[in-house]
């Protein structure tokens, strides 16, 4: 059987430029290599009204449970100025023992890193008493809609049983083995419009000014103590990100005033106890200020934790004997795919070292992709012991 290099597959998948949503062929070239370890591959395209259509697949060696199944993404962000960048982000070259490229960190490397591993042990292993899957989308860091998401619910539909899964990001702040994420904080984003009335400075009797009541809306939001966090989470935060009056005149006071904020939040809330109770403050304020408010609220995910088993311990101590650091598990950083595939099954994340990841000059270091590489091999050898 095809054993496949890690490095060569990296920079082969970088070499396509699958900037979110688009595909570029990525999926079908993976699909190819996944067919030569002997995997049955489909490649699931989704599409929803407004929404570009997404690409995704899902591959599977073995029919017996355990089903070991690895996530990941190919689609990356925009490249930015192309003449910032010391080469042609779709060209990856090695350079002082870093492999760059678009993608390189955040995530293709992890997935050609996990390919070969399971490409190796399924050599040593053919008869191995289990499955190996692999959950691939297109669209994680785009919209985040007919990605995973749709992928974790066609699974359901066809009763699939994933017993483990490994989600690939880069969770590694400054060095391979530091950090594996056990669970992600919730993300809920708000957009809060205060309606007025318009008038003269002069004469503040016949207006009614929203930015009065939206700045003593936006003080006692962010004054706000939802929680000192948990053991396992940091304290829920919330963060206004922009505050828009859409005025130009100094001698008139405006109609309508806009913010928007953002609130990071731990497994102590849901979305809809933290929409209740901003909604009451929203209330109460433009009451006694005798304005009106609309509130339009995004969800990105809700705050989940997978609590930690003989399988998170096994990888922590597999980690810690490869790169000689014991990983902390943690919750902290963004939102991921996780928290769409945590409805059907356990997970944990751990790749790479994050800090390039969306950067000019996005880089790995080969020495880490290497030790990854070896992890991913291990993790299966064990896992199926």
């Amino acid at each position: 059987m095809k054993i496949f290099n890690e490095v060569k597959l990296a920079k082969e998948l970088i070499k396509f430029p699958s900037v979110t949503p688009v595909d570029a062929g990525v999926m079908k070239f993976l699909e190819k290599k996944l067919k030569k370890l002997g995997c049955k591959t489909k490649i699931i395209e989704f599409k929803e009204k407004n929404y570009k259509p997404v690409k995704n697949l899902y591959a599977k060696i073995g029919n017996k449970s355990p089903n070991f199944c690895y996530a990941g993404h190919l689609d990356v962000v925009p490249p930015g100025n192309i003449r910032d960048w010391t080469i042609n982000p779709f060209k990856p070259l090695i350079k002082k023992g870093y492999l760059i490229g678009r993608g390189a960190n955040d995530m293709k490397s992890s997935i050609a890193a996990f390919v070969s591993a399971m490409s190796s042990f399924l050599n040593k292993n053919d008869n191995f008493n289990g499955s190996i899957s692999l959950l691939i989308t297109g669209d994680e860091e785009g919209d985040a809609v007919n990605g995973t998401k749709k992928v974790v619910d066609y699974l359901k539909k066809k009763k699939e049983k994933i017993n483990f899964c490994l989600v690939g990001e880069p969770t590694n702040p400054n060095k391979l083995g530091e950090m594996i994420k056990i669970g992600r904080r919730g993300s809920l984003t708000g957009k809060l419009i205060i309606n007025g009335v318009q008038g003269h400075v002069a004469y503040p009797h016949r207006a009614n000014n929203p930015c009065t009541t939206i700045i003593k809306i936006l003080n006692e939001i962010k004054s706000i103590e939802f929680d000192k966090g948990t053991k396992n989470f940091q304290p829920t935060n919330l963060e206004i990100t922009r505050i828009n009056m859409n005025n130009n005149a100094d001698n008139v006071i405006p109609k309508t005033a806009e913010a928007s904020f953002n609130i990071r939040f731990n497994n102590k809330h849901s979305s809809s106890s933290i929409k209740r109770k901003l909604n009451k403050i929203f209330n109460r304020i433009t009451k006694k200020n005798r304005s009106k408010f609309k509130i339009e609220y995004k969800v990105s995910g809700e705050a989940f934790l997978t609590k930690p088993n003989d399988v998170t311990y096994m990888i922590q101590d597999i980690i810690k004997k490869i790169t000689k650091i014991k990983p902390k598990l943690s919750t902290t950083g963004g939102t991921s795919d996780a928290r769409f595939i945590k409805k059907i099954s356990p997970c944990l994340e751990f790749g790479l070292v994050g800090k390039t990841m969306h950067k000019i000059d996005e880089a790995v270091s080969i020495k880490d992709l290497k030790k990854l590489t070896k992890i991913y091999e291990n993790i299966l050898e064990k896992y199926f012991k």
